[in-house]
């Protein structure tokens, strides 16, 4: 063997590895605990409020045998767009601009929100005694299905006021006629342009199209009965 060829020594790759300083051990420490869920550097997001639909209808009604209409209906969340269909409080503050409220956001979706809304004001009036939800998918004579096509607030003239549109199919499932159709649309102006005040109109518009809904649904039933 030649003497010339060189036989690496472990001692050289000792020497070889870089030195780190201590302010370069910090920022390799630092840059390690922001990886971990638990030592993160970022700041925390805002918080959110989180808002329920006010409601001032009554509770439901006392059946009384032989009064409530002698078929079913099922009540089912209404389709919506991408705007409408999460849980965003959503403002139309000028034109064709839409925004939201930050920091703030229904309890469910507003297709939920109102579906539950139609629900207890149909329980409240007691003329349908058999009701069900999409969220069991029962047999029933009837079935209440639509699209919602406004649940925001609207700016005009300065003036904040609720703006709810709903499309409402009313239809027999076993045939899928649809029986009747109607369009309701109403407005709701808020005291003031605060949000909680914005919330509470929320709530007495959905209360008010309630009611109509249920005037509307329980016609057209009696009719079809006949």
């Amino acid at each position: 063997m030649s003497k010339n060829r060189h036989t690496p020594d472990p001692s050289d790759a000792r020497q070889s590895r870089p030195v780190l300083r201590p302010r370069h051990r910090l920022a390799l420490a630092a840059l390690a605990c922001s990886l971990l869920a638990g030592c993160s550097v970022l700041p925390k997001s805002a918080p959110v409020e989180v808002y329920l639909l006010p409601s001032a209808l009554p509770p439901p009604a006392t059946q009384t045998p032989g009064t409530a209409l002698p078929a079913s209906l099922r009540v089912t969340r209404p389709a919506a767009g991408p705007l409408l269909a999460g849980q965003r409080v959503i403002v139309q503050p000028e034109g064709d601009r839409v925004s939201y409220y930050k920091g703030a956001q229904w309890s469910e979706s507003a297709p939920q929100l109102l579906r539950n809304r139609l629900l207890d004001a149909l329980r409240s009036d007691g003329r349908i005694a058999t009701l069900s939800s999409d969220d069991h998918i029962l047999q029933a004579d009837f079935e209440l299905d639509g699209d919602l096509r406004a649940f925001q607030s609207v700016y005009r003239n300065g003036q904040v006021e609720v703006l709810l549109r709903l499309d409402l199919r009313l239809v027999r499932p076993a045939t899928q006629r649809i029986v009747a159709s109607r369009r309701f649309e109403l407005t709701e102006p808020a005291s003031d342009s605060n949000l909680p005040a914005v919330v509470r109109a929320f709530g007495t518009a959905s209360d008010r199209l309630a009611r109509q809904v249920v005037d509307w649904t329980v016609g057209q039933m009696t009719n079809a009965a006949h």
